[in-house]
């Protein structure tokens, strides 16, 4: 199949979009990893701190590739919400949301250089299979989380919080 014409300027705002992103996720996992709580705290936290690392990494290699085809990088990042929330289960979860976003990215610059730049198709389909073996990981993190808020205790035969029980219980002799 016959390379097609590359749309430099929409490659560029793309790599343009991923890096801000990735810096994003610089913040965003820097913050996790200084909000993580409770008996699993030292692997999540690395776990956390390895994420910044990578995303760091990405954002200046998109960058590189931003400059090589003539393009400027930019000094800002994207948007990160702060829900305030900080349960071991809502970090993982908004780290899930964030490498779907990532990888709905790297899917977008796919589109512009497939079949255009072999060099360019491989860096993104290398950068989804990271990103989807990240969101591997996380779910997989996900399955193990108990859901209780601070100060709550599970009961050995249930999952559900035993305040929430003795509560049920309460109303129920009511």
């Amino acid at each position: 199949m016959p390379m097609r014409d590359l749309n430099v300027k929409k490659a560029q705002k793309l790599l343009s979009r991923i890096m801000e992103f990735e810096l994003a996720g610089v913040v965003r996992y820097t913050h996790y990893s200084l909000m993580v709580a409770g008996p699993n705290r030292i692997p999540i936290v690395a776990f956390m701190k390895q994420q910044a690392s990578e995303s760091l990494l990405h954002a200046q290699q998109a960058g590189e590739i931003l400059t090589g085809l003539g393009g400027h990088p930019t000094l800002t990042i994207a948007s990160i919400p702060e829900t305030y929330q900080h349960s071991v289960k809502d970090i993982l979860e908004e780290s899930l949301a964030h490498e779907r976003d990532a990888l709905d990215l790297y899917r977008e610059f796919l589109d512009v250089v497939e079949d255009r730049s072999v060099y360019l198709e491989e860096f993104a389909r290398t950068q989804i299979a990271q990103e989807e073996m990240h969101g591997l990981e996380v779910r997989k993190m996900l399955r193990d989380v108990a859901v209780t808020a601070p100060g709550e205790h599970l009961d050995d035969d249930s999952a559900e919080p035993a305040r929430k029980r003795k509560k049920k219980d309460k109303q129920r002799d009511e």
